[in-house]
């Protein structure tokens, strides 16, 4: 079955602004020493194109951008950074797009929380306000270029790129074979005009990506516990627990080390270990 011209302009929008973000992210890279995964064949997985991540539970989640510590051609690193990038035209596709991507990224973001990877979402076109409060409320850094500025983008080197439901297959192809013939360098002025036109949506973008990157062990505090806790009905017995508890003969029993890691951009790692070996093995992989 041949690609209809309305997914096809769908396709390249997509692809324009993965070019777009692409430089940012290089120079990011290249300043923190890390190496960015795009898509295209790579060693590390063997050949294959896609940037692929597999969370705790082995389901395998594909990804536009990924920065990895230690990472090569022939090696995969540590996931500094997991950044996604979308377009929806319609708000009844927005939303099922940002539940995507949350069920996509908050798994790997998970598995890997000892390297507190950075989440990026960026989007464009039509996305609800809630959608996007939901993403940043999650953790997720969001930069969201309208539909508006897309189509402004697009018009900098004369190409009409709105479109709805209703524009007749004739115009899209038309507006694909417009953007096919573009040189280079053109496309890069259309991303340029994109870039210029949210300056500040992405310094404040890259700004919290360069933090999370350069974030240091600010302190690290272990409290040993003792005594068992008590289970109480209400409030009630709860207080009069506390005002009879004998604090000069505490239970001798022990029962975990609670460990918390706090960093310098403010972010704070806490474990509960029931012995020694994993309170220090989850320590390690805070360096």
């Amino acid at each position: 079955m041949a690609e209809s011209p309305s997914h096809r302009f769908g396709q390249i929008i997509g692809e324009f602004l993965e070019s777009a973000i692409r430089p940012l992210l290089e120079q990011v890279a290249e300043q923190h020493g890390l190496y960015l995964d795009t898509k295209r064949p790579r060693k590390a997985r063997g050949g294959k194109s896609k940037v692929a991540w597999t969370d705790a539970k082995r389901n395998t989640h594909d990804l536009d951008y990924v920065l990895e510590l230690g990472g090569t051609e022939e090696m995969t690193g540590t996931p500094k950074a997991f950044i996604e990038i979308a377009w929806r035209r319609y708000t009844k596709h927005s939303r099922n797009k940002a539940q995507e991507i949350q069920g996509a990224i908050a798994p790997l973001a998970e598995r890997y929380a000892d390297a507190h990877p950075f989440l990026g979402v960026v989007l464009a076109g039509v996305f609800t306000e809630r959608s996007l409060t939901q993403l940043r409320s999650l953790g997720f850094q969001v930069v969201y270029f309208s539909y508006e500025s897309v189509i402004a983008a697009f018009a900098a080197e004369g190409i009409d790129a709105a479109f709805d439901e209703d524009t007749p297959d004739s115009h899209l192809t038309r507006k694909v074979k417009q953007y096919e013939k573009l040189t280079a360098r053109k496309r890069e002025h259309i991303a340029a005009f994109l870039r210029d036109r949210h300056k500040a949506d992405l310094e404040a973008f890259t700004s919290a990506l360069k933090v999370s990157l350069t974030r240091t062990i600010q302190s690290v505090y272990v409290l040993p516990l003792y005594g068992l806790p008590r289970t109480l009905g209400d409030v009630a017995e709860a207080i009069a627990f506390i005002e009879k508890f004998d604090e000069s003969k505490p239970d001798t029993e022990f029962t975990r080390y609670e460990v918390g890691v706090r960093y310098s951009n403010g972010d704070e790692i806490r474990g509960q270990f029931k012995d020694k070996a994993t309170a220090i093995a989850f320590l390690h992989g805070m360096r």
